[in-house]
């Protein structure tokens, strides 16, 4: 293939930033420029909900400077994203507007879980990510209005949780507090601390260590580089000896500060919250050794391209990673047992089957599987109302690699595979007509996979689903009495049938002893 000039342009809290890349034949992505302008949109977001039309007209102004940039290299495609900095501002459908009427540019913006999940991609690209995680690591991408905690045991992921104590809404925050280090470590500590100990409480046993911590945030680069002149290796340093170097920065002024790093801006306020969070969350972990990949969201941005586009190879498998998160959380609810193993398992098997019927791909099939896994989580909560209590769990819990519009589909499947399905303009807030369909035909499915194991107890072996005459016909091999499942498959396939023209049946072969 022709080499491909692609710009990834990334609106964030605090800076604004376009890198060119080139795609070449040879499945390989090189980056050529990088640009990134100062603009601390956060300000206005997190202290008022909107951002100032000042703001606003500086930014287009940026993003005008950036298309010229483009046209330069003569880049071929390019993408363009917001993080919640601009989705949280009220004004944000005036904004988007206005740099698509001024710059021409079609700016998207990305949910936490869209935008994190985008920089993970580029950070699983890099060699020694699956050597880092290997054991025990925590992925930690630090932003301006949060931060997000990735927990990995014996390379998979255990939990994804995301902090509202980004850098720049801590700043807010703390506005009023004399700015050198000391002052706002006391702060700090009761909005930081407590977050971090209940992060560690839940979901690591006492005592238990990261091995490595992977490292994601400003002014990572100038530490780096700093640390890099006392002999550590590129991108990898200790833990001891990264804390070490922060809490010489203690009781320094913001100047002080600029100046041992470097900074080209003696005045950046948000250095304060940066040093004391890298500090704090490298202790909470109780790490041995720092990582810094050195990319960032544009960097998961053309990955993300490079991938959907059949450029390159998948640097790691994220669905295997959705499917870990999903078992993880079903076993801190108690839930995950034999029967969600023949769930997910039967559910996939009736989601092969019947493919030209229902005309889903790949995507779908891995929410079908998660639902599957989690569908009982809510009985944890409550016996009576566990499908209503799943669907909330699932809602507020970040998924890594799933979109927020994918939680929303699966919790939606679990909901209504065990209650009747609410019309569409009931639901129209929540996901559009597209994202409706699938989630009435995966519960569909779910609802009769779920009908062929209500005893809990697996009766059936050597499982084969065909269509044959407008029938989905499952023929199973089985010692028990199978009365009570063929009874809820009866009185669950109404759903089934409706949407997708084929009644199911069961067709038993005895098996003797």
């Amino acid at each position: 293939m022709a080499i491909i000039t692609f710009a990834a342009i990334y609106i964030g809290s605090y800076e604004v930033s376009l890198k060119i890349f080139e795609l070449s034949g040879k499945k390989k992505i090189r980056e050529i420029d990088h640009i990134r302008t100062r603009l601390e949109l956060g300000r206005d977001t997190f202290h008022s909900g909107s951002i100032g039309y000042d703001l606003v007209d500086q930014l287009c102004d940026t993003l005008m400077d950036f298309t010229r940039i483009m046209q330069g290299y003569k880049v071929k495609e390019y993408r363009a994203f917001a993080g919640n900095v601009v989705g949280e501002a009220s004004n944000r459908f005036f904004m988007i507007d206005q740099i698509r009427t001024r710059t021409g540019l079609a700016v998207q913006t990305l949910s936490n879980s869209e935008r994190r999940f985008l920089t993970y991609k580029g950070v699983a690209a890099k060699d020694g990510f699956d050597r880092m995680i290997s054991e025990s690591a925590a992925f930690i991408d630090v932003g301006g209005g949060s931060l997000q905690i990735t927990l990995f045991i014996n390379g998979s992921v255990v939990t994804t949780q995301h902090l509202a104590i980004g850098t720049m809404r801590l700043m807010e925050m703390l506005s009023d507090i004399e700015h050198n280090v000391r002052n706002l470590e006391k702060q700090l500590e009761e909005l930081v601390d407590k977050e971090l100990a209940v992060f560690r409480a839940q979901y690591m046993r006492a005592g238990e260590e990261v091995k490595n911590v992977i490292l994601m945030g400003a002014y990572i680069t100038e530490i780096m580089g700093k640390l890099k002149k006392s002999g550590e290796m590129a991108n990898v340093v200790e833990a001891e000896k990264f804390v070490g170097f922060l809490q010489k920065l203690d009781n320094k002024t913001v100047e002080e500060i600029s100046e041992a790093l470097n900074l080209s801006n003696e005045k950046d306020m948000l250095v304060l919250p940066s040093v004391i969070l890298y500090v704090k969350l490298t202790q909470a972990m109780h790490a041995h050794t720092i990582w810094f990949p050195d990319v960032d969201t544009s960097d998961g941005i053309v990955y993300d391209y490079a991938h959907t586009h059949k450029i390159v190879r998948p640097a790691h498998d994220f669905d295997e990673d959705i499917l870990s998160a999903a078992k993880n959380m079903s076993m801190r609810y108690m839930s995950y047992s034999q029967h969600i193993d023949a769930l997910t398992e039967m559910s996939s098997l009736l989601f092969d089957a019947i493919k030209k019927e229902h005309g889903m791909g790949k995507r779908e099939r891995l929410l079908l599987k998660v639902a599957a896994i989690l569908h009982d989580c809510g009985k944890y909560i409550s016996l009576a109302n566990s499908a209503i209590c799943a669907c909330q769990v699932i809602r507020a819990t970040e998924i890594i690699g799933l979109t927020q519009i994918e939680r929303e589909i699966v919790a939606s499947v679990v909901l209504y595979h065990s209650t009747p399905l609410d019309p569409y303009e009931d639901l129209a807030d929540r996901m559009d007509l597209q994202s409706y369909i699938v989630v009435s035909k995966l519960a569909a499915i779910l609802k009769v996979a779920n009908a062929m194991d209500r005893s809990h107890r697996q009766k059936f072996k050597n499982v084969k689903a065909v269509i044959k005459n407008k029938q989905l016909v499952i023929t199973i091999e089985s010692m028990d009495d199978i009365t009570l499942e063929k009874g809820r498959l009866a009185a669950k396939a109404g759903d089934f049938e409706r949407i997708f023209g084929l009644k199911p049946v069961i067709r038993e072969k005895r098996v003797y002893l």
